[in-house]
């Protein structure tokens, strides 16, 4: 059985109104703008509304790939929501974002693998189109960070932003679309980045309220060091699979989290800043969004064309780590 051409036909984001900037930071915990944007690159980040959830944010950054995908919610088969910041347990926020848009045949599902979720996304939807059993797949990458953020803890509070970036996916022209996928996972490093509270080995509590078990947790240095090592080495892999070469590369979409990895992952690959889809000075890190939003905005900006070779790579809690190669 040989597989259809699948690539991206309609990419589409969203963010918050509100700003929260480094300058605000310096009046909640102790920090400086200059310290955060030397260590971490990052100016300033979204915060989604008390109102918003993150199938707010998906309805909106799914409305515009779908307006340049020209196709209806009608004509959707399956809705792929990547997050670690669902609505609520269950339903999946996918199908709560499924009954909003009004896709009555898709199927829909929610998809964790933290910041590498939206490749993990990607590689899962893309498979059943080229297989033939669908037409058209909506993926997403959605968060609202800032509800599991402890803005009294200086480590983690400067690094997190809301926000949603949205693709369709269909068949494409042959020689278009995805070459590879390269995803991978470490779950002996699960202790470095976690929430403990909410889950069945330590349910929601006072005591587990009390003990700020339900924000973020992470041991930065070492979860930088994993980083370093493996957005190079993922990207390559991805690269070897699709039988082609880091000089090939016409754009690097990274996962956004800090400028210091993504610089090494530049170095690692050979490549110039202007190589590069940046935009974490303006969002932070969006977990599963950051891909998907540097991506809607590269396109929106006009440097991403017809047959360049796109590199998207990110890693994240699990640790997860997931790489792709697509012509566009």
């Amino acid at each position: 059985m040989s597989l259809l051409p699948v690539g991206i036909i309609g990419s589409g984001k969203y963010v918050p109104d509100r700003v929260l900037t480094n300058k605000e930071l310096e009046q909640m915990v102790e920090t400086n703008d200059e310290w955060i944007v030397a260590r971490t690159g990052i100016r300033e980040r979204r915060l989604a509304s008390a109102e918003q959830a993150s199938s707010d944010l998906a309805y909106e950054a799914a409305i515009r790939a779908m307006d340049m995908a020209g196709i209806t919610a009608e004509q959707l088969d399956l809705i792929v929501v990547a997050t670690i910041t669902p609505d609520m347990s269950f339903p999946s926020t996918a199908c709560i974002l499924q009954d909003r848009l009004g896709a009555k045949k898709a199927a829909a599902f929610d998809l964790s693998a933290a910041c590498s979720g939206f490749i993990y996304g990607l590689a899962n939807a893309s498979n059943f189109i080229a297989m033939g059993i669908y037409k058209y797949a909506l993926v997403i990458g959605a968060e609202c960070l800032s509800k599991i953020t402890d803005y009294t803890d200086r480590n983690t509070c400067i690094l997190f932003g809301d926000g949603a970036g949205a693709v369709v996916l269909g068949q494409v022209p042959e020689g278009r679309g995805f070459k590879s996928f390269e995803l991978g996972a470490d779950g002996s490093g699960g202790e470095l980045l976690n929430i403990k509270g909410g889950g069945s080995r330590c349910p929601s509590s006072p005591q587990s309220i009390e003990g700020k078990q339900h924000f973020i947790y992470m041991a930065g240095s070492e979860v930088f060091k994993f980083a370093v090592r493996i957005m190079g080495s993922a990207a390559e892999e991805a690269l070897r699979k699709a039988g082609m070469d880091k000089s090939e590369i016409d754009l690097l979409v990274p996962h956004q989290a800090n400028i210091r990895i993504i610089q090494s992952a530049l170095n690692r690959l050979n490549l110039n800043e202007e190589k590069a889809m940046i935009n974490l000075d303006k969002y932070g890190n969006m977990s599963a969004a950051s891909i998907p939003v540097a991506l809607a905005e590269a396109v929106e900006n006009g440097r991403v064309k017809e047959g360049d070779c796109i590199v998207l790579v990110g890693f994240g809690g699990g640790l997860t780590w997931g790489a792709s190669v697509l012509v566009w």
